[in-house]
């Protein structure tokens, strides 16, 4: 049974479109889904293509000589008319790989200078965010941040606070803070990793 009968794209914007699917629930009664997505179109949709390319990168980046500080972004966002704690990040230009995408995102958002490390694909593998919303899938990428502070190549429409956070202030930030669910996560991981390899979490398991 063909579950998606129809879909019909309902916005024309660049950076984020609406899109209305006409589906069959498993008793095969119809019903309308609503998806937003990165897609510019209906045939560029991952229901369309099957391909999981991702829309966008996390950056996970260490900063200090002993790695004890996250790099950070403090942002306003518009759907909750508040700050929120994230991790830097953007989306995949044209033809750039995750990993460049990383790099340039963050000078871009905090001027820092990313240093990526290689880690087994099951750390980097772009997997989805709001799968009940959107099709938006993201990568990660792991590493060390070096250099100054600057908000120089920041967009005016950013609202954006960089925070180098200690594990004392990752703390207080889960306590008090609105975060991120990804990026919550991933400080849990470095609040209880090892101060003397803080990326031990990334290892390759032993099965």
């Amino acid at each position: 049974m063909k579950r998606i009968q129809k879909v019909k794209q309902i916005t024309q914007n660049q950076f984020l479109n609406f899109f209305d699917l006409e589906v069959l629930n498993k008793n095969g009664k119809h019903h309308l889904y609503h998806v937003s997505s990165r897609a510019k179109t209906v045939e560029e949709l991952k229901l369309s293509t099957g391909i999981n390319k991702p829309d966008g990168v996390v950056i996970y980046a260490l900063y200090g000589e002993k790695k004890e500080k996250v790099v950070l972004i403090r942002q306003y966002r518009y759907s909750i008319g508040d700050y929120i704690y994230e991790f830097p990040a953007g989306l995949v230009d044209d033809g750039e790989d995750f990993h460049e995408a990383g790099i340039r995102e963050l000078r871009e958002e905090t001027g820092l200078i990313f240093h990526p490390i290689e880690v087994d694909p099951i750390y980097s593998n772009p997997y989805f965010t709001t799968i009940g919303m959107t099709d938006e899938s993201c990568a990660a990428v792991y590493g060390t941040a070096d250099g100054k502070i600057s908000k120089e190549e920041m967009e005016e429409n950013e609202d954006i606070e960089v925070v180098l956070a200690d594990r004392r202030e990752i703390y207080r930030i889960l306590q008090e803070e609105h975060v991120s669910l990804m990026c919550a996560y991933m400080l849990m991981h470095f609040l209880h990793a090892d101060p003397e390899n803080p990326f031990e979490f990334l290892r390759k398991p032993k099965l």
